[in-house]
């Protein structure tokens, strides 16, 4: 058998394996292991795993997942959602569809402190939910704004997408964070202004009439402002090259934790919950990354990633043509593999052919991320659609699909920008470096 030959039938093990449920992670460790075993040797192929699993578990720039996911831990249990909820509220609450527009604003602001599409959602929604029920807004639109605006989570910084992206391919996670700040606004303003045409065509979705807040919008968002502020020194001292990622992030754990505790909102049960949720995403993720690490080699000693130029070359010779196919089988296979694991699995195949087309593998790491942002509102996988129904229970999950069909053509549209002005996602990398 060829080694192209003995890479597809890797592939489909180790797709076989994820759809037994197996963790992904121990399924491309396995296949890996096996698959430079055949091609290589049994020794070589255990000398591979050992020497990435250390070389992973030990590698610096690492330290920036714990601290930030920690930093998202501590928020959500000290109840600072609430706070940027508000802050959200008092800003875009005028508009038409007021309390959907703040959801997406407030799940913005919760991941630039967190970093994680699911507690977004799951944070926000238990925030923004039971008002908008209280003031009769449609389920659709409800539940279609928490499911997209969580997907905002890894966009922007700091994201565990971007964090993945970069360590698999040696780019920088400092410039990658940066390059997912403006088009990270640029999506949350396309979900508010679909909202505001969702209320336009069906007024009886948008609810009752927003209510005038007793608080001044100063006083709103001085209770946010030390919320803010964590946000505005991590990625400002990052932009500024103040602070490293890495110790951006722990400047973040650490003023998150400060700040709990001053405003007394950080009980010891909840500081420990919050420990042992970072070390359980953590875990996960140094899983997945080894996996990666071990199963990279065999895809490259496969010699697929050539293979797959040649076919996908011979199709059509334009770069963008070439684009638009990944992408489109991107969004097929999103639908059904969860968003990061479709990352680590297939980034050593298709990253070889981006580089290659002369695409910047900055900017493709951003387009990457919103597509696989799609994957995770999309049927019938559709993480962030099940998160939101845990929150909403009482919502069939049918409708939650349906909810979120106008925030999935804001995507596109997104995507579709970002293609015609890369320099939207490389403004703030090129002018940092």
């Amino acid at each position: 058998m060829s080694p192209e030959w003995i890479g597809v039938s890797g592939f489909g093990v180790l797709l076989l394996l994820i759809f037994l449920r197996v963790p992904v992670g121990i399924a491309m460790l396995a296949v890996g292991l096996a698959g430079s075993a055949i091609l290589n040797s049994p020794e070589s192929a255990v000398m591979l795993m050992t020497g990435q699993t250390f070389s992973v578990s030990t590698l610096y720039s690492l330290s920036v997942l714990p601290l930030f996911i920690l930093m998202g831990n501590i928020a959500s249990q000290a109840g600072l959602s609430r706070d940027l909820y508000d802050a959200a509220y008092a800003l875009v609450g005028h508009l038409k569809g007021g309390l959907a527009s703040a959801t997406i604003v407030g799940c913005a602001g919760f991941a630039a402190l967190s970093g994680s599409s699911i507690a977004s959602a799951v944070t926000m929604g238990q925030v923004a939910y039971p008002e908008m029920q209280r003031r009769r807004y449609g389920n659709r639109l409800s539940t279609g704004a928490i499911a997209a605006g969580g997907t905002l989570g890894i966009l922007l910084p700091p994201s565990t997408g971007f964090v993945l992206y970069a360590i698999m391919t040696e780019q920088s996670i400092g410039r990658l964070f940066m390059a997912g700040l403006l088009p990270g606004i640029l999506l949350t303003s396309l979900f508010v202004l679909t909202v505001m045409l969702v209320v336009r065509f069906s007024p009886a979705s948008g609810g009752m009439p927003p209510e005038k807040s007793h608080q001044s919008r100063a006083a709103t968002f001085l209770k946010a402002f030390p919320v803010f502020g964590i946000i505005v020194i991590t990625i400002g001292g990052i932009y500024l090259g103040l602070f490293t990622p890495v110790e951006a992030a722990g400047v973040g754990a650490a003023l998150a934790i400060i700040m709990a505790s001053l405003r007394r909102r950080l009980s010891v049960s909840g500081f420990i919950a919050a420990v042992k949720g970072t070390l359980e995403t953590t875990g996960l993720c140094f899983l997945i990354l080894i996996g990666a690490m071990v199963f990279s080699p065999f895809v490259a000693l496969s010699e697929l990633p050539t293979a797959l130029s040649t076919l996908v070359l011979g199709f059509s010779s334009s770069p963008y043509i070439v684009l638009l196919m990944i992408l489109v089988l991107y969004l097929f296979l999103g639908m059904i593999i969860e968003g990061l694991s479709l990352m680590v699995i297939t980034l050593p195949i298709v990253f070889p052919v981006i580089t290659g087309l002369g695409f910047d593998p900055i900017w493709f790491g951003v387009i990457m991320v919103l597509v696989l942002e799609m994957g995770l509102i999309s049927p019938p996988v559709g993480v962030n659609c099940f998160v939101v129904h845990s929150v909403a229970p009482d919502v069939p999950l049918s409708d939650i699909f349906k909810g979120i069909l106008p925030f999935w053509a804001a995507m596109i549209v997104c995507i579709m920008i970002l293609v015609a002005v890369p320099q939207i996602a490389l403004f703030l990398p090129e002018a940092m470096f």
